[in-house]
């Protein structure tokens, strides 16, 4: 193995804009570079540019015929097919899109195999992770599934098992469809009920179908929930289902959009409880998947409070050299804050949570709390088609 981990990372993934009033504000993805480069986190890891994913690489999951359409968009926006859900609000067309899009995409198929041949032992791709992107249709800021593609590639490879854990505040209904079928890949999502936030899906009843049932879970959390909540449902939920699968591969999805200050969604976590779930995906895929860990990004709208700091922990975790939540955040990135902004970014790389208290699900549950409703919806639905105990 020529390293500990690979931080994959070309500049020009920051040309996925869909323009100044959009939520998904590039400048997120220029922060968090800058905030890795002030920790020096780069001397740690091997960065790594890869190619744009070819069409080859994209059918493994999307229809030719919508590959075209967004090849036409990325032409002349002004022909985009709204069949295909480009040019709307939520994704608007650009020049360029085809392009930027597959090179995001590459970045994460790279990063699977990488991981898969040995080359590192973890990869991260903090510009991935657009996970609502379906084989025929853009979809809530996402054009490529790049969490599907880089999945669908290890499968190529020759993987038999495949985990992928998605954190972010919105369901990851796109790789949960792409694999709806397939008992070699098991997604597990945890996100704002599906009654109160976009896609509308999610529910703990979606368990997969065919000979993939029981390879789709789904946790629904009510809105309002916040660090000692989401802890304790991904425990009581992720760890026993990975324990069971043990997969070879574990890919994760780590959207910043579950915390406090984000303006698209409804949970209270804090940028600590982030932290403390990358650093369990990072410890499950040691225990588990033979250390084999692909980490992505993905949601996230408080471009500058959250997002970088959020990511750059992440990307500290997998370089083995974690960043303490009290550090203090060097002067040199809040610069780079105000020079890109206009705003003064944060001093420490803590919302002052730190450690984050939460109670194990083997401490008992009460059946008139929302969480512990919600947690155990998903185990009475999904365990049993496992060989679990509910």
């Amino acid at each position: 193995m020529s390293g500990r981990a690979q931080l994959m990372w070309d500049q020009a993934v920051a040309d996925y804009d869909f323009g100044p009033d959009h939520p998904m504000d590039p400048v997120r993805l220029k922060l968090t570079r800058k905030l890795v480069d002030a920790f020096g986190l780069d001397r740690e890891l091997e960065v790594v540019a890869a190619k744009p994913a070819g069409e080859s690489t994209l059918r493994l999951i999307h229809r030719e015929d919508y590959i075209d359409a967004v090849k036409a968009a990325s032409a002349d926006p002004a022909r985009a097919d709204g069949r295909y859900g480009l040019g709307t609000v939520d994704d608007p067309a650009f020049a360029g899109m085809h392009e930027v899009s597959a090179l995001i995409a590459g970045q994460s198929v790279a990063a699977a195999e990488s991981v898969w041949r040995g080359d590192t032992e973890h990869a991260v791709n903090f510009a991935g992770g657009l996970h609502h992107a379906m084989p025929g249709s853009a979809s809530g800021f996402c054009v490529y599934n790049d969490a599907a593609l880089a999945i669908a590639r290890l499968l190529e490879l020759g993987a038999e098992r495949v985990a992928y854990v998605d954190v972010d505040v919105h369901h990851g209904d796109g790789v949960q469809a792409a694999f709806w079928e397939d008992p070699r890949v098991l997604t597990i999502s945890l996100h704002e009920h599906p009654r109160t936030l976009f896609p509308q899906t999610g529910w703990p009843e979606e368990t997969g179908a065919a000979a993939g049932e029981g390879a789709a879970v789904n946790v629904a959390l009510p809105a309002g929930t916040g660090d000692a909540g989401w802890l304790r449902a991904f425990h009581a939920v992720v760890p026993e289902l990975l324990a069971e699968f043990r997969p070879q591969v574990l890919v994760t999805q780590h959207g910043a959009d579950t915390h406090f200050e984000d303006p698209l969604a409804h949970l209270a976590v804090s940028l600590d409880a982030q932290r403390a779930v990358q650093v369990a995906c990072h410890e499950l895929a040691h225990a588990y998947a033979g250390g084999k860990w692909v980490a992505l990004g993905g949601g996230g709208y408080a471009v500058v409070e959250v997002v970088p700091r959020s990511w750059t922990h992440l990307v500290g975790i997998a370089a083995g050299r974690p960043v303490a939540p009290e550090t203090v955040i060097p002067e040199e990135w809040r610069q780079n804050v105000f020079a890109l902004t206009r705003q003064w970014g944060p001093q420490r790389m803590t919302d002052g949570r730190w450690p984050v208290n939460w109670a194990p699900w083997e401490s008992g549950y009460d059946p008139a709390d929302r969480l512990d409703q919600a947690v155990l919806a998903t185990r009475r639905a999904v365990f049993p088609l496992r060989g679990l105990l509910a």
